[in-house]
């Protein structure tokens, strides 16, 4: 069974901003694992969302470091970490996307597991102020007080932050400073977790989607994590039968005995319409 293989075992969650709320109950509850925070564990290090400390490696690879970094610091063999980024969606322009991924990290059976998460589900959004009607109407906007706000001197800077705030009150008082100062400012959505209830949601579908890969067994060999290792493009073009970008197949792979199969049509279509031709729709 999967779950003998992680059953009752500690599973450090590599996490300064309360990721454990959603990510431990999965864990509990799926795989019966036992997970906990390091303490004093220092994520920001790996890179800020409000950009004080640049991220200097990509997101999977910075989720990798900061799990490894959390085991190494407890002298645990089981991991979990997130790394998120926010952008225009790769897909659909002129929307914003939560891009987020969970890599589980196990030492002990050499295996490593990740899932990336693509949602528009968010609320990142930033924008100059120079009045606190438009501070109130962009904080409005995007879901304030619920979810938290930055203010800074100006987009580009990094002299002058102040996050995490999640009052009316503080917001003015904040303002208030800022105006006083410098005449304008500029707000942006607080991206941490806790601060983000709608990224919050994000992360919890992801590690979701994760535990199922986990408990998805090889075919030959029963190891945990049997998953699309590619997806292939080339579904035929319902009009002129030429191939078009959309998924003809997935490929999955074992990567523990590398047994590998194909699922042809895994959107349950053998033919794309014309719309996403590129041929009949240049």
């Amino acid at each position: 069974m999967i779950q003998d293989i992680f059953r009752n075992r500690d599973i450090v969650i590599a996490t300064k901003h309360q990721k454990e709320d959603v990510i431990a109950p999965l864990l509990k509850k799926e795989l019966a694992l036992k997970p906990f925070v390091p303490k004093g564990f220092d994520t920001d290090s790996f890179g800020t969302f409000s950009g004080e400390i640049e991220r200097k490696a990509d997101a999977l690879e910075t989720a990798r470091l900061k799990c490894l970094k959390a085991m190494e610091l407890t002298g645990c063999d089981l991991g979990i970490s997130n790394e998120g980024s926010f952008g225009v969606h790769p897909q659909i322009w002129f929307t914003q996307a939560d891009y987020e991924i969970v890599v589980l990290i196990d030492k002990k059976n050499g295996f490593e597991f990740l899932i990336q998460e693509i949602s528009t589900q968010t609320n990142f959004n930033g924008g100059e102020i120079k009045s606190y009607a438009q501070l109130k109407e962009f904080a409005k906007s995007v879901k304030f007080p619920s979810h938290g706000l930055i203010l800074r001197k100006a987009k580009d800077t990094n002299e002058q932050v102040i996050k995490g705030i999640r009052t009316w009150k503080v917001l003015q008082e904040t303002f208030n400073l800022f105006y006083e100062a410098y005449g304008e400012m500029y707000v942006e959505t607080d991206m941490r977790a806790m601060h983000n209830p709608t990224r919050m949601k994000v992360i919890e579908r992801a590690v979701t989607k994760l535990i199922k890969i986990i408990k998805t067994p090889c075919p030959k060999c029963s190891a945990p994590g049997f998953s699309i290792k590619r997806a292939t493009p080339g579904l035929p073009c319902s009009q002129c039968g030429l191939p078009t970008r959309s998924t003809l197949k997935y490929v999955y792979e074992c990567q523990s005995c590398q047994f590998s199969n194909e699922e042809m049509f895994p959107h349950k279509k053998e033919y794309e319409e014309p719309t996403f031709c590129d041929f009949c729709n240049p």
